[in-house]
C-alpha cells in the first residue's frame, strides 16, 4: 500500500514501478555482458538501450524521500536525473502536501538530458495533476542548473555515477544550512563514488553524511553549514 494518500497518484506510481521492475532483468543482462565479455558498447548503443528504461528509484527509497520531504517541509527541491519522472512524482507530492498543510509555495526542479524521456515525464506529471509544482528543464545539467533562484532544501541525486560529484558541486552553493542530499546506490558502487565522497568529506563543504541500509545503500547527507 502506498504512503501517498491520493488513489489516482498511487495507481500511476504502482504502474510505473511495475514497468521499471519488469526491465531489471534486461538491465542486469546488459551490465553483466559488459563485465564478463569485456564488451564495450558505443555511446549510441548505450543511448539506444536505455532510451525506454525507466531506471526508477526503488519504491521504498522513493517513499523515504517523500517522508523526508514532508518532515523538513521542503519547498525548493532539485532532482538530478529525472528520467521518466517516477521519483519526481514523490517529491512533488511531498511539496503539494506541505503547501496544503502549511500554506506558502514551492517548486521541484528536475533535469533530464534525453528529450523523449523529458516528454514522457511531463506526460506523467500532467496525468498526476502535479505539473504546476514541477519545472522540468531538458538539456545538459551543466546548463539547466546554472540558475536556481532560491535556497534549496532537498537534493536528490539519481544519475550516472560519473556525473554525481559535478552535479553536487553545481547545486551545493544553493543548498541552505540544514538541507538534505540523497544519493542512490552508494554502498553497491562504493569505490566508483570515491570522488563524490571526497567532496562530502571535505570539511570545507560543510556536510555530514551516512549510508542508510536500503538495498544498494542510500546516502543521506546534511549540509551542516554554508
Amino acid at each position: 500500500m502506498s504512503i501517498i494518500e491520493d488513489p489516482s497518484l498511487a495507481h500511476l506510481l504502482a504502474e510505473l514501478h511495475a514497468r521499471s521492475d519488469a526491465q531489471l532483468a534486461a538491465l542486469s543482462a546488459f551490465t553483466q555482458r559488459r563485465a564478463s565479455d569485456g564488451w564495450t558498447p558505443t555511446a549510441e548503443e548505450v543511448k539506444q538501450f536505455v532510451s525506454d528504461k525507466l531506471v526508477a528509484l526503488d519504491r521504498d527509497k522513493a517513499e523515504f524521500c517523500y517522508q523526508l520531504g514532508r518532515a523538513i517541509d521542503a519547498r525548493r527541491i532539485v532532482e538530478i536525473g529525472t528520467s521518466y519522472g517516477v521519483s519526481t512524482l514523490y517529491l512533488a507530492a511531498a511539496l503539494r502536501d506541505n503547501i496544503a498543510e502549511r500554506g506558502g509555495a514551492g517548486l521541484v526542479i528536475g533535469t533530464e538530458y534525453e528529450p523523449q524521456k523529458a516528454a514522457a515525464a511531463s506526460a506523467h506529471f500532467e496525468r498526476a495533476g502535479l505539473s504546476r509544482h514541477i519545472e522540468l528543464r531538458q538539456g545538459d545539467l551543466r546548463e539547466t542548473l546554472r540558475v536556481i533562484d532560491e535556497p534549496v532544501d532537498f537534493l536528490l541525486v539519481d544519475i550516472w555515477i560519473g556525473v554525481a560529484r559535478p552535479a553536487l558541486e553545481l547545486v551545493a552553493p544553493h543548498l541552505r544550512a540544514g538541507a538534505v542530499v540523497i544519493c542512490d546506490n552508494t554502498d553497491l558502487h562504493r569505490s566508483d563514488y570515491a570522488d563524490y565522497f571526497a567532496f562530502l568529506n571535505d570539511a570545507a563543504n560543510g556536510f555530514q553524511t551516512m549510508t542508510l541500509p536500503f538495498k544498494g545503500g542510500l546516502e543521506m547527507s546534511v549540509r551542516r553549514y554554508v
